[in-house]
């Protein structure tokens, strides 16, 4: 069973014939299955309202779809999300009698402009899909070969026979049912009881999988969406968070001490202060230090996407690379 999570940047009337609709809240999942193979679409349901909505429906995904109808400032945040967060891979689709070369000036230089034009033609699209999630590696490793995992939670809540049951996504290594889970940031711990995916019973789960986990020891009022569970002892926690970073090309200002940033990483947002800058005369590339209002848990290597607050609107600054 392979598994694709797509961030779908698409009108829901089109989701709704890739998929059967799932968890809905700011953003909604659609899921696709043939077989034992799986594709999991996260459409922003509150965007352009919410930019973290775009965000977080981008942030989980290893490839996009995107449907473009017309070219407006929407579609540029878009592209600018998708670059920002690195997702290299992806399919787009034209509409409304759109040519490949209207879009092709706003692609370059993004990693948009690397992905596949596909005909509006949802039966084939379904299929190709279906097909590049057959190509998952997701079986479970041999013993002792991949010993730990970490998953991070984008729904949470109780169920009457059950207990505490959360929704999320493997982000790193194997998790198996019965493991002890760290439960961070707060440190506490929980016992993973079962492990679902896609409404079948499995023993354990792998990168990149959409799981509903039962879990004991932990009420869901312990938990919140970004929190993480993991066997992991190289993942980190933190409060600050020192890097350098790369600003998206229409950014307009170098940033400054004392600017209030959104910090995007799974389905973490977190604010906080800019308190040092400095660069080497491209203000576009500033090493940058944050303090942070909540703790962030990551691992060394990780994309974390950058958001500023202006006129009561988030915009896309840029990202860096934890270290």
């Amino acid at each position: 069973m392979g598994n694709l999570t797509v961030a779908a940047i698409a009108p829901p009337e089109i989701l709704r014939e890739l998929g059967k609709p799932g968890t809905t809240s700011d953003i909604t999942f659609y899921n696709l299955k043939r077989g034992s193979d799986t594709v999991t679409f996260i459409e922003p349901a509150r965007y352009p309202e919410r930019l973290a909505s775009l965000y977080f429906s981008v942030s989980m995904a290893t490839t996009a779809l995107v449907v473009i109808d017309e070219i407006t400032p929407v579609l540029g945040e878009c592209i600018l999300m998708l670059d920002s967060a690195g997702i290299r891979d992806g399919s787009i689709v034209l509409r409304n009698y759109l040519g490949q070369d209207q879009v092709m000036p706003l692609l370059k230089g993004t990693v948009l402009e690397n992905y596949r034009f596909m005909e509006e033609n949802w039966i084939e699209i379904k299929e190709s899909l279906l097909d590049q999630a057959a190509r998952v590696i997701s079986e479970e490793p041999p013993a002792g070969s991949m010993p730990y995992g970490t998953m991070t939670i984008d729904h949470h809540f109780n169920v009457k026979g059950i207990g505490t049951v959360v929704l999320g996504a493997v982000v790193w290594g194997c998790i198996r049912k019965h493991d002890q889970l760290k439960v961070l940031p707060d440190e506490k711990t929980a016992i993973l009881r079962s492990i679902q995916k896609h409404d079948d019973d499995y023993t354990y789960a792998v990168r990149g999988d959409r799981v509903g986990l039962a879990l004991k020891n932990i009420d869901s009022d312990d938990l919140d969406r970004g929190f993480v569970l993991t066997t992991d002892p190289d993942i980190l926690v933190t409060d600050e968070i020192e890097s350098d970073a790369e600003l998206v090309k229409y950014w307009p200002s170098a940033l400054r001490e004392g600017m209030v940033i959104y910090s995007g990483h799974w389905m973490q947002f977190i604010s906080g202060k800019v308190t040092s800058v400095t660069d080497a005369g491209d203000f576009r590339r500033p090493r940058l230090r944050i303090s942070l209002d909540k703790q962030l848990v990551y691992l060394p290597g990780d994309r974390l996407v950058l958001h500023y607050l202006e006129g009561g609107k988030l915009r896309i600054v840029g990202s860096l690379i934890l270290q």
